[in-house]
């Protein structure tokens, strides 16, 4: 079957990467334990998920070699497409958004059953429904910060609050190479200003008190070997420090929501994507149920 340039026609698998079980119990082997769900309450994160095997991420960094190229054909797709994001010359960020409408095992991953059976439960065994993707790639010995920030901040034009985030790595991530910092329990610190999310990583502390700076200067990091995902609250503060390794960390980002958020703009929400009505629920071809 020729398929369509724009993958986002289809809201099904596309590749044999992943099988969608058949059954409960097939579920159940991808199902996060009442202990897991509890820590995520408590501290806004979730950790060490394994959602690809060895062959999967394989698969997955060939094709991030085609979405990388500037020279691509189908760069019209994105939603954003930054070769180097960093405010910083002597550093260097990746950063892309939409690649799920270009690459087939980009697509498949929004399928994945371990990760929209962790999404269900995280969302409160709501409908999940996809956002948008990124890709967050830093290069060995000179990757760039990503600032202490909350996801929600810039999300503010979908509403209500019911969002959730899956980091997944295609490196094994280290503090060496700059791998995800938490700040546990700031999920409860309520929606901050936003700082330029790859400008400076203090950016966020003119926005806190004494108490929350003394803890964002003593962040968890998140060291996890690549396939593994972390997730967490749309309020909890998060950012990475610079890669000065001899290693990449390349990783990618999936993005969910409740099902029946609505638009909170009249304006695009998307660079491309036909603006939905404030108000107005967002789905259609542009944001698929993955799971009911």
């Amino acid at each position: 079957m020729e398929l369509s340039r724009d993958l986002a026609d289809y809201h099904y698998l596309l590749t044999d990467m992943f099988t969608i079980p058949f059954n409960s119990k097939e579920w159940n082997k991808y199902r996060l334990s009442e202990e897991q769900v509890e820590f995520f309450e408590e501290n806004g994160y979730l950790p060490n998920i394994k959602l690809l095997e060895e062959d999967q991420v394989e698969q997955l960094n060939k094709e991030l070699l085609d979405v990388m190229d500037p020279a691509h054909p189908n760069h019209d797709l994105l939603y954003e497409f930054h070769s180097n994001e960093s405010t910083d010359p002597d550093l260097v960020l990746f950063h892309a958004l939409g690649h799920w409408r270009m690459s087939p095992g980009f697509h498949d991953v929004l399928w994945n059953p371990a990760f929209v059976m962790a999404a269900q439960q995280l969302l409160g065994h709501k409908g999940v429904r996809f956002w948008h993707d990124q890709l967050f790639c830093k290069p060995a010995k000179h990757g760039g910060v990503v600032a202490w920030h909350q996801d929600f901040s810039y999300w503010t034009r979908t509403t209500p609050m019911q969002h959730l985030t899956a980091w997944i790595g295609l490196d094994d991530a280290s503090q060496a190479n700059g791998c995800l910092q938490y700040i546990p329990g700031s999920h409860r610190w309520g929606l901050l200003n936003k700082p330029v999310l790859t400008g400076k990583m203090e950016g966020l502390k003119a926005f806190l008190t004494m108490e929350q700076t003394r803890k964002l200067d003593h962040p968890t990091p998140i060291e996890m070997k690549k396939g593994y995902a972390a997730f967490h609250h749309p309020l909890l503060v998060h950012g990475s420090f610079e890669n000065y390794s001899e290693k990449p960390r390349r990783a990618f980002v999936l993005n969910v929501f409740a099902d029946g958020t609505c638009s909170g703009s009249d304006e695009e929400l998307l660079a491309g994507v036909p603006p939905v009505k404030k108000g107005e629920k967002m789905e259609g071809k542009f944001f698929p149920l993955l799971m009911k």
